[in-house]
């Protein structure tokens, strides 16, 4: 067994890192260990069903881990989500299956098993690829994660009507006994959740017991998945309930840290025992008809995905997202086979064909989910050019380049002052924001000549740079110079560099944006700490003074870091002599007036 975990390990250590810095994410990673270390490969690893029982506790975390993300009411708006789409991409994705496979010979028996299991795709494959890019939270992870729920419910009514296909009577009375061990189970899971699992935890946290409260958590996670199977339901199903009745808990983020790491690890796994169950065999022996299987699986159950997205309302981008990220089969799809092939709806060669295309698509999923990031999805979301508001110079004395947190601070003081300006601003939002709450800000690129011309830069004396980027905050300063060379510049800088970059270019008035805050800051730390009020001012304007001296001194040399890093050295010896000195001077004339 040691063995066995070394060659796992070893073969994630060595092929994850190489897809993710090619750009494919891990899960590509794991899938081509399995199939290398695996019996069709290097045959390092031959019990694949073993890692796979265990592996599949990584699925189970993980669902209990996006539980923990959703608080209740966030699941409950997502029901037209998850029951809208969920049904609709099912349906029709094992619609547009079953339909080519039945008239290429299957029977229909056969060709509805294959299209109902390979319409499900892999919460296993989907969540963390999307998660690697950080797009749950937009509305193709949110709607991929919906339709991934609703297939977890769907499954188990799937595996019941399996045997009805392959003809076996219905039963002459409806299964209370499963009915109600389901409905048990089920209240189970929610008394415990609500009411059990935290006083359990509070008790466990209270005793400052770490790895208990850890072994707590894989309990928590590992016993509401197995609540779950024992009464006929999906083990994945059971601890995203546990998962979403935990969401609210104060243990929530505790619950997180401990199952994360445990999570990551099992999933790898599991994936691994995916590439290493993948019969290769087969795919050499009939390789026109592995691979058509495969590019038909992936185009019909993408354009099935993307046509729903488009007829629900999202925008292209977003529809290729959700495509592309469920065009897979599913770790379901293989036991659904085996459940079919059991009952005699499903041939033996059919399941090592369809289990074969179905692990080939889960394998080139990120492959192409990433190849479309890089180059479908940009071109799509490129916005298109902005329109910008019409200006007439309306004779202000100051412009106001950049309208967020500084500028708008600027432009409230002159207005306080009667001082009439005009306020740029690049941000679309930002702009449709600031004019709800009755500013008026024009939209507009402030680097741009006639956009300046028409704010009457010609005629107004002072400029009031304060756009956060360094490089369009630098490309403003030069436009102004080469057009209004009599136009006043005041500038907000971001740092050291930029003030520099500033001081280049002549600006002789700017400010850095947390120097003075962060100045203020200081001077309460000090108060905080007994130090008197005029003490404290003192020393923060010695501060002040001592910094803004070093930072003209330095800016001959600014580029040559050697230098700087000197410099720097100098200028801290130097301000520790001038504290000294000065602390000196205090005591002195304390001492003088305590004689007096």
């Amino acid at each position: 067994m040691l063995e066995t975990l070394v060659t796992l390990l070893a073969g994630a250590v060595l092929l994850v890192p190489l897809t993710r810095r090619a750009g494919f994410g891990s899960i590509l990673g794991y899938l081509v260990a399995g199939a290398v270390i695996g019996p069709a490969g290097l045959r390092l690893v031959t019990d694949v069903e073993t890692i796979r029982q265990v592996s599949e506790l990584g699925i189970v975390m993980l669902l209990f881990l996006i539980g923990l993300e959703l608080r209740p009411r966030r699941l409950w708006v997502m029901r037209r989500s998850v029951f809208g789409l969920g049904t609709a991409q099912v349906g029709l994705s094992a619609a547009a299956l079953a339909l080519p496979l039945a008239l290429i010979g299957l029977s229909w028996t056969s060709a509805i098993v294959l299209g109902a299991g390979l319409a499900l795709s892999s919460t296993a494959i989907v969540l963390p690829m999307l998660a690697e890019r950080e797009l749950l939270g937009l509305a193709s992870g949110r709607d991929s994660f919906a339709v991934l729920l609703f297939q977890d419910l769907a499954f188990i009514p799937l595996i019941a009507l399996v045997p009805l296909l392959a003809g076996q009577s219905l039963p002459d009375h409806l299964p209370w006994l499963s009915v109600a061990k389901a409905v048990a189970g089920v209240a189970l899971i929610l008394v415990g959740g609500s009411f059990l699992v935290p006083q359990l935890f509070r008790v466990i946290g209270g005793a400052r017991t770490p790895e208990v409260f850890t072994a707590a958590s894989l309990l928590t996670v590992a016993g509401a998945g197995a609540i779950a199977h024992a009464v006929g339901l999906s083990t994945s199903l059971g601890a995203f309930l546990a998962g979403v009745l935990l969401s609210d808990s104060e243990y929530r983020h505790e619950l997180e840290a401990d199952i994360k790491p445990f999570e990551g690890l099992l999933l790898g796994f599991f994936f691994i025992s995916v590439g290493m169950s993948a019969n290769l065999g087969l795919a050499v022996a009939e390789p026109g008809r592995i691979l058509l299987g495969l590019i038909g699986l992936i185009a019909i159950k993408a354009a099935v995905c993307f046509m729903i997205g488009r007829l629900s309302g999202q925008p292209a981008a977003t529809s290729v997202r959700f495509a592309l990220a469920l065009p897979q089969g599913s770790e379901f799809s293989f036991v659904l086979s085996g459940v079919a092939v059991a009952a005699g709806a499903l041939s033996e060669a059919a399941a090592d064909e369809a289990n074969l295309v179905a692990a080939l698509s889960m394998a080139a999923t990120p492959l192409i989910f990433a190849l479309s990031e890089r180059f479908v999805v940009p071109r799509l979301t490129r916005p298109p050019e902005p329109v910008y508001d019409a200006m007439r110079d309306e004779g202000a004395p100051v412009i106001i380049c950049g309208f967020g947190r500084m500028g708008q601070i600027v432009g409230r003081v002159l207005r306080m002052r009667g001082i009439p300006f005009v306020a740029l601003e690049k941000d679309s939002e930002q702009v449709e924001v600031l004019r709800r709450f009755g500013s008026k800000v024009y939209f507009g690129d402030p680097a741009r000549p006639d956009l300046l011309r028409a704010a009457g830069a010609a005629n107004s004396r002072l400029l009031v740079n304060c756009l956060a980027d360094i490089e369009e905050n630098l490309a403003l300063v030069d436009a102004v110079q080469r057009n209004f060379p009599n136009l006043q510049i005041v500038s907000r800088a971001r740092n050291r560099r930029h003030a520099h970059l500033l001081i280049d270019r002549g600006v002789k008035v700017f400010v850095r944006e947390t120097f003075h805050s962060s100045l203020r800051l200081t001077e309460h730390a000090l108060t905080a700490l007994g130090v008197s009020q005029a003490e404290a001012r003192r020393a923060v304007e010695i501060f002040r003074q001592h910094d803004e001296q070093t930072l003209i001194e330095t800016h001959p040399f600014y580029d040559d870091e050697q230098q700087v890093i000197q410099s720097a050295k100098q200028a801290a010896a130097e301000l520790t002599r001038i504290f000294e000195a000065d602390q000196e001077r205090g005591a002195g004339a304390k001492a003088e007036r305590s004689a007096v």
